[in-house]
């Protein structure tokens, strides 16, 4: 007998299996009928093409060798233990045992059915499974391959029961001699009744044994003949074909003889398979090593084009930032300095946010130059973002005010902090009942927050927010924050991508809160300084805004989730009454939106006639599945570093869902223990903290607002929060984001942080967010350096106008020149020489007037000088040639316009010294 194993056929690879077809595949052949043919069988390639007849049946359209491929390679996998899917092992498995119940049964089940052995010569029907009785005849079927694949395969295995003939022997090498054609005469001898078998263990099938009568022998003593496979029948017939040979012999006591037999040839299978399946694993660590390299190839490419576009941009940022440097430096003698933005404002106008030091913008390179190869592109993203409320609070953290240490440090009224109430607050931190610490407060907490803390906050909403019933403790998560809050309802209610309606202008960190971790985005609802429609107050948000913005969020294809609404607002300090409130719900309820209401500043309206309404206080919410009520420490009780802040739902599904983003967010047990003394000491709440701290807010807020009258500056007058929403608009020279931002840095070089509008989102550029809860020192003396800011503005603006007039003048002297000379050119010889000597004392005169960049030697593009085709060598020696004939540039030597870095009048200076050299 031979085997065949064919190592170099290319067999057809299925790459792209997916994890259901694989799921089919291994049902099919891990199938105990499956098995038991492929450890029956010698050429197993009919059963695969039988499970592939099966996927295509299933919709599955593979072939055999790409069945057979993948089962090498998951046989492979599971050896290594690699597999993807603990399913894929519980089948891997599956088969493997049903094989071991294949090889060891003597009952054979195959495709489609179940066959036993068929002994003939039998009284009545055997069990299956019960060895043969004395008298039983056994028919093996031996196949006898080509000669062309004995090298491949082990010895031809003869088995001989009972005695040999001479006769028979010669008659099987005349049937050796006669060829193929004389198998049917040779196969069988019924008069002697014996049979000569060459054994296949592979072959054991329902075609393969066959059943015969005569009397039962044992083949014990039969004699066993080993013989090299069709070596001799090869040299003497010549014919390499394939044919069976059938014998049959009478014997006793050969059941233990084939046994082991058919022992040493599963052996010797299973030692080729294991050969089989070491070259095939060394063959796929080969290919993972190929794919490797390939990988770390393609990654160097990678960072190769990645070097060179940052080069590029380096370069190209270079150029720029001279570009900008000198165009700047030379504006400053013109109109055009104060009435645009400039050059790296244009082309980048959203790095205007992004830049974290004190300078007009970032330019992109820059910009890219910092992308961490060390980051994902979401980390990137989160490191390189940075909005302008953090970009001046981080300014304002590198240089604090300091009445001591910093005078001239920052003062900051941009950033919502009420630090009007720290004495209140020291002195009650300190008393003996907050200085408790409990095993619980040092061992993991429920992540809602610990039972104590949240039965006090129920307590507490349900008496400051006049709820109609008491609230549940059950209801309430604690976290690390708003902030916080916002992140994880964000994540628990939306998906990636869908977004929430929110009023414009509002808090601006909202955006970050929601999009850093979940791809969350903001849709908003202009809200107009002007009143429009039936509005009655600047800021007014009605529901029918809320629906027109909803449909045009449909017309854009996004899915919203819910809706933010901030009572009281921040920035705007508006109070919505009840029934505003209401009616906003009832839109949300109608659109099936989450709503979520940020009431963190309900305890700091300090006006006596102005009420806060919670929604709390309703009887009952439009949709109390979807109504979600938020607050927290960091205002009302001017505690912003403690970082607590609560959320009550009645949803229990988002309650579970928050419980297990509360690791991320928890609150310190020591912290949660002095919230929850603060809350249940109302004595200390309604006698001393509250009454002290509206008197001490409405005090600040009535000085800002009389210095704000006195500067003629507009704003909302509203009575609750900690800040006031004015309108600087009349100082910018275009109605522009731009000329809000460069205001905005115009208060930063004078040492005061504000809150520009377009932090907030804000339609309308000019309004300024200004704090006002500090003390009253620092109010004043910022409220002082606003002053100068504005000045400056307004003595720029005047200056402007008389360059303006000045520049008319100069064209207008220039015309008559160039007519004066046109006449001088017609008039006689002895005129024309004394025009000439006149025409260049004027030449003279017009190199000691400022140059502007009106000129036409710079013409304006869209009201910026167009210098960047001009090299900076061009530049410089243009300018040297000037100062070596005329003393200009010191005459006329640029002012420091507002906005504008201090640093580029040193850059100017720097390069007037260059070229005096």
């Amino acid at each position: 007998m031979h085997l065949i194993h064919v190592y170099g056929k290319k067999y057809e690879r299925g790459s792209n299996w997916s994890e259901p077809e694989v799921l089919e595949l291994l049902q099919i052949w891990s199938d105990v009928p499956v098995q038991t043919e492929l450890v029956t069988c010698l050429r197993n390639q009919h059963v695969f093409n039988r499970i592939a007849s099966t996927l295509r049946q299933k919709g599955i359209n593979r072939t055999g060798d790409q069945c057979r491929e993948k089962i090498k390679k998951l046989k492979l996998e599971y050896k290594q233990k690699t597999l993807r899917s603990a399913r894929y092992y519980e089948l891997m498995e599956r088969a493997q045992s049903n094989r071991s119940a294949a090889t060891s049964g003597s009952t054979l089940p195959l495709w489609g059915g179940t066959v036993t052995n068929q002994v003939t010569g039998m009284q009545g029907s055997e069990a299956p499974g019960h060895p043969p009785r004395t008298g039983e005849i056994l028919e093996i079927k031996t196949e006898v391959m080509s000669s062309d694949d004995e090298a491949v395969g082990p010895p031809e295995m003869l088995y001989e029961f009972g005695p040999v003939d001479e006769d028979e022997e010669a008659g099987a090498a005349e049937h050796k001699h006669a060829g193929p054609n004389t198998e049917e005469n040779t196969e069988m001898d019924g008069e002697q009744g014996n049979t000569h078998v060459i054994c296949s263990p592979s072959d054991c099938s329902d075609q393969n044994m066959t059943g015969s009568s005569g009397a039962g022998v044992s083949p014990a003593t039969a004699p066993i003949v080993m013989r090299d496979g069709g070596s001799h029948g090869d040299q003497e017939g010549g014919s390499g074909s394939f044919h069976q040979r059938k014998r049959r012999r009478v014997g006793r006591g050969g059941d233990g003889v084939l046994s082991n037999a058919l022992a040493g040839y599963l052996s010797w299978q299973q030692t080729a398979e294991e050969r089989f399946l070491a070259l095939e694993e060394d063959r796929m660590r080969q290919e993972a090593r190929a794919e490797e390299r390939r990988e770390q190839q393609e990654e160097r490419r990678a960072k190769q084009e990645r070097e060179h576009e940052f080069r590029l941009m380096s370069m190209l940022t270079k150029v720029l930032s001279s570009s900008r440097g000198t165009e700047e430096q030379s504006a400053s003698t013109s109109r055009e300095t104060l009435g645009v933005p400039s050059t790296s404002q244009t082309l980048f106008p959203y790095m205007l946010s992004s830049s974290a030091k004190a300078v007009p913008s970032m330019p992109l390179g820059d910009q890219m130059a910092q992308y961490s190869p060390y980051l994902s592109r979401r980390g990137n993203s989160m490191r390189l973002h940075q909005g302008i409320l953090q970009e001046g609070f981080n300014q304002y953290h590198a240089n604090k005010h300091d009445e001591n240490s910093n005078p001239h440090g920052i003062i900051n009224l941009g950033t919502s902090e009420n630090k009007l109430c720290f004495d209140l607050l020291q002195k009650r931190l300190m008393r003996p009942d907050m200085l408790q610490i409990e095993p619980a407060f040092l061992q993991y907490p429920d992540w809602k927050g610990h039972s104590f803390l949240r039965e006090e906050v129920a307590k507490f909403l349900s008496h400051y927010c006049c709820s109609p019933k008491p609230l549940k403790p059950k209801n309430v998560v604690v976290m690390n924050g708003c902030g916080s809050l916002f992140s994880a309802l964000a994540a628990t209610l939306c998906d990636p991508e869908d977004a929430i309606l929110i009023p414009s202008p509002f808090y601006g960190v909202i955006t970050e809160d929601v999009g850093l971790y979940s791809s969350v985005k903001l849709h908003h609802v202009p809200l107009y300084s002007q009143p429009t429609g039936s509005d009655v107050r600047p800021f007014q948000l009605t529901v029918e805004k809320l629906e027109n913005s909803l449909k045009e969020a449909k017309k854009e294809g996004l899915n919203i989730k819910a809706l933010i609404l901030l009572n009281p607002h921040n920035p705007l300090g508006e109070v919505y009454s009840s029934e505003e409130m209401i009616s906003f719900l009832e839109f949300a309820k109608m659109h099936k939106l989450h709503v979520i209401v940020d009431e963190i500043y309900m305890l700091s309206v300090f006006n006596e006639t102005d009420t806060f309404h919670s929604v709390l206080s309703l009887d009952g919410f439009p949709d109390p599945q979807r109504t979600h009520i938020m607050w927290g420490v960091s205002k009302d009780f001017a505690m912003a570093g403690m970082r607590v802040g609560m959320v009550y739902s009645e949803n229990r599904d988002l309650v579970q869902a928050l419980d297990q983003l509360g690791c991320f967010h928890g609150v310190p047990g020591p912290t949660q223990y002095q919230m929850a003394q603060l809350l249940r000491d109302r004595d200390w709440l309604n006698s001393e903290f509250l009454p002290e701290n509206r008197r001490r807010l409405r005090e600040a807020h009535s000085f800002m607002t009389e210095e704000l009258k006195k500067q003629d500056i507009p704003f909302l007058h509203r009575s609750a929060g900690f800040f006031i929403w004015a309108d600087l608009s009349k100082y910018l020279r275009e109605k522009t984001f731009a000329e809000e931002l460069s205001l905005w840095r115009c208060f930063l070089k004078h040492k005061v942080l504000l809150s520009c509008g377009q932090a907030f989102s804000c339609v309308s550029p000019g309004w300024f967010r200004i704090i006002f809860t500090d003390q009253l020192h620092k109010l004043k003396l910022g409220m002082q350096r606003i002053k100068n800011a504005l000045e400056e503005l307004q003595s720029s603006s005047v200056l402007e106008k008389q360059r303006t007039t000045s520049d008319e003048q100069d064209d207008s002297r220039g015309t008559a020149r160039r007519e004066d000379t046109k006449t001088i050119d017609e008039c006689k010889d002895k005129t024309l020489k004394t025009s000439s000597v006149q025409t260049k004392l004027d030449t003279v005169h017009i190199k000691t007037e400022p140059v502007s960049l009106a000129d036409e030697n710079f013409p304006v593009i869209n009201g910026q000088s167009d210098i960047r085709s001009e090299s900076l060598d061009s530049l410089i020696g243009t300018l040297r040639q000037q100062i070596h004939t005329s003393d200009w540039l010191e005459k006329y030597k640029p002012e420091l316009a507002a906005g504008q870095d201090p640093t580029q009048l040193d850059v100017f200076t720097d390069l007037l010294d260059k070229a005096r050299k």
